[in-house]
């Protein structure tokens, strides 16, 4: 359904572990979700793409919630769904829905899947600072390099204008939501590209691949584009309507920046928003984590998807 909308609209308005620690003058917040009322350690996993937003909400969190720790790692939204279905984390980051038979293995083990949308992503596709000739490409050539069975070895196998020099890939591995993305969006497969690249579920690893190629090409989400916009090069997208159309907040708000904007999400189960802490959480996260967006580099939701996210889980919640 958001993927629908999405384009529909036109109009879209976007193994590391870490424990976010909290600061030093925590217990002087406010406490306006729980405070010192609430307890106990919330684990989530997932997607290197949603983790800088959860990142910051849990930061924003435990600051009001001195007894609550929460742990936020990152193996791809994959990888993570892996663990959830499980049952071994609370929430999985997700930039892409789940898939079929994740959501049979969750329900196998009594587990509920409920998505809630939490912001949106422009997908980047980036290369080396140093490249003064790749301007912008559209979706036919990105196929043409990233598909399973390219030929591609060379930027002029590309483009005839470029030159004949070998092309370096970098990408996300197969377990996460932005390879699932852009292999669904782009390359029209299910799950499946050419392998004869360097691949990491550690966008940082990805971004330094770039950086430190001439001759390399590399995609990941906008955020960690943002963090390092002085060492890479933006590529420009050919939209649906023909247009070169640079990565950015305003392009996603506007519905230009297609077919490369993506909706992204948390999971979590009825069972597991029973617990006070994470129902404090999840309410955050669709409160003050909203504003947090666009400051870690995605687009917030608008008011009616907002509004939107609170429904599934106040419905969720129901007893």
């Amino acid at each position: 359904m958001w993927m629908k909308s999405l384009k529909a609209t036109g109009a879209v308005v976007l193994s590391l572990s870490l424990i976010v620690g909290c600061s030093s003058n925590a217990n002087q917040s406010g406490g306006n979700d729980g405070g010192d009322d609430l307890s106990g350690n919330i684990k989530i996993d997932g997607s290197s793409t949603v983790y800088p937003i959860t990142q910051a909400v849990a930061e924003e969190f435990m600051k009001e919630n001195p007894g609550v720790q929460v742990t936020v790692s990152t193996s791809g939204t994959g990888g993570g769904f892996e663990k959830w279905t499980q049952g071994e984390t609370d929430i999985n980051d997700a930039s892409r829905p789940i898939k079929d038979e994740e959501k049979e293995e969750a329900e196998k083990n009594g587990i509920e899947p409920v998505e809630i949308p939490v912001a949106y992503d422009a997908l980047t596709v980036v290369v080396n600072k140093e490249n003064d000739f790749v301007d912008k490409m559209t979706i036919e050539q990105l196929k043409k390099l990233w598909e399973p069975d390219s030929k591609v070895e060379t930027w002029k196998d590309i483009n005839p204008e470029w030159p004949d020099e070998p092309v370096k890939l970098y990408g996300p591995g197969t377990s996460s939501g932005t390879f699932d993305y852009f292999t669904e969006t782009v390359l029209e497969t299910d799950g499946k590209s050419r392998t004869d690249y360097t691949a990491s579920e550690d966008d940082n690893t990805l971004v330094q691949g770039v950086a430190g190629d001439k001759n390399s090409l590399g995609y990941f989400g906008f955020s960690y584009y943002l963090e390092n916009k002085d060492k890479l090069k933006p590529v420009k997208i050919v939209n649906d309507e023909g247009k070169a159309v640079e990565p950015s907040i305003e392009n996603v708000n506007n519905g230009s920046y297609n077919p490369l904007s993506r909706p992204i999400f948390i999971y979590a189960s009825p069972k597991v928003m029973e617990r006070p802490e994470v129902q404090a959480f999840i309410d955050f996260y669709l409160k003050t984590g909203n504003e947090l967006v666009e400051e870690v580099g995605y687009v917030k939701l608008p008011e009616d998807q907002l509004k939107e996210s609170k429904e599934i889980v106040k419905e969720a919640t129901k007893e």
